[in-house]
């Protein structure tokens, strides 16, 4: 399972990026660092066949103020140094958010250790990782790793769990929140930004977003006649609900039809087993997460396959249409870059 209180332009061009990139960092290093760019490289090759990858900024890292300052989270006031030199993120997510903030990062950050990714997802700022080595922390975590990656600053979205917000702060200074308790992402960024005196980095990642939901509508000639929906399926029941706050602002600052399955319960959506798929029905694009890499791809499809052996999952419009369109998993946890990914998912599959 996925934390969520259990947690649920083309990539050759993009990658081509990358890789240069990687060379780059590898003939500037001395020759002990060159296997690590090389290794990098491989890996980002085989996680990202097929991969959305936005078009980001270059996002430099910003050092402001000195000293320490006081500030209140929903565990008490914490004290944290105004310009942190080697910050780190507890999750994934984390670690997008503080390349977004202009955090300088340690020079280790977290990755899962499921799902096919051995690297950061595809879709983060690669520039602002090349440099950077991994270690995994998810589904377990590695305190020993958190410590040996010595940050200054732990920016920690895992609030749901005590023991974490405990055990953090022995290792450095941290900023906590539950990110994962059903309000949308994008609000836990804004306070998060705002809690932390980087507000106006938050607004120019805003800004961003909003010009290319700008740009994809325009392309779309009506938005409202596609209905959408999000999709999973884990526990033997297909989901649709708009819980992450991803998907669904997606589909709705498009302009797009979100399915009433997927807005039912207050927007957790519905559970629907294998003889209530029926409700589905009249949805053109359903938005399904997958694995990413060679394991991803093989889930996916048994997935597919297993969903095909009931006669209902045919009659379905978005099966008929091949309206299925899977993107990869992490961008469901919300973080900047995933949502100008997801964002670029649409358009590729409304648009071409």
């Amino acid at each position: 399972m996925t934390p969520r209180r259990t947690m649920r332009r083309s990539a050759a061009a993009a990658l081509a990026g990358v890789t240069g990139l990687l060379l780059a960092a590898s003939c500037t290093t001395d020759t002990a660092e060159e296997p690590e760019a090389a290794e990098r490289e491989s890996e980002l090759g085989e996680q990202c066949r097929d991969a959305v990858i936005p078009e980001l900024p270059e996002l430099e890292p910003v050092a402001e103020g000195t000293g320490t300052r006081t500030v209140a989270t929903d565990f008490g006031d914490v004290d944290l140094p105004a310009a942190p030199e080697a910050a780190l993120g507890m999750y994934t997510t984390d670690v997008d958010m503080l390349i977004w903030l202009r955090y300088p990062l340690a020079a280790s950050q977290p990755i899962r250790s499921d799902s096919g990714y051995t690297t950061f997802p595809c879709f983060f700022p690669q520039e602002a990782l090349a440099d950077v080595s991994t270690f995994t922390n998810y589904p377990e975590y590695d305190y020993e790793s958190l410590l040996l990656a010595e940050p200054d600053f732990i920016l920690n979205g895992l609030g749901y769990d005590p023991d974490v917000v405990s055990r953090l702060p022995e290792i450095a200074p941290t900023y906590s929140v539950d990110a994962f308790d059903g309000e949308s992402w994008m609000l836990h960024f804004e306070q998060t930004a705002a809690a932390l005196g980087r507000s106006q980095y938050y607004e120019e990642w805003k800004a961003i977003y909003d010009e290319r939901v700008a740009e994809v509508r325009a392309l779309i000639e009506d938005p409202a006649a596609i209905t959408v929906a999000p999709v999973g399926y884990w526990e033997d029941q297909f989901q649709t609900g708009c819980y992450s706050g991803v998907e669904c602002q997606v589909f709705e600052d498009l302009g797009l039809t979100v399915a009433p399955t997927s807005l039912a319960n207050d927007r957790e959506g519905e559970a629907l087993s294998g003889e209530t798929i029926g409700k589905m029905d009249g949805i053109d694009y359903a938005f399904m997460i997958r694995g990413i890499g060679d394991e991803g791809d093989a889930q996916f499809q048994q997935l597919l396959d297993d969903a095909a052996e009931n006669p209902l999952w045919a009659d379905l419009d978005f099966v008929a249409q091949d309206g299925v369109v899977g993107y990869e998993m992490e961008m469901t946890f919300g973080s900047p870059s995933g949502q100008l990914a997801f964002l670029d998912v649409v358009e590729q599959a409304l648009v071409g």
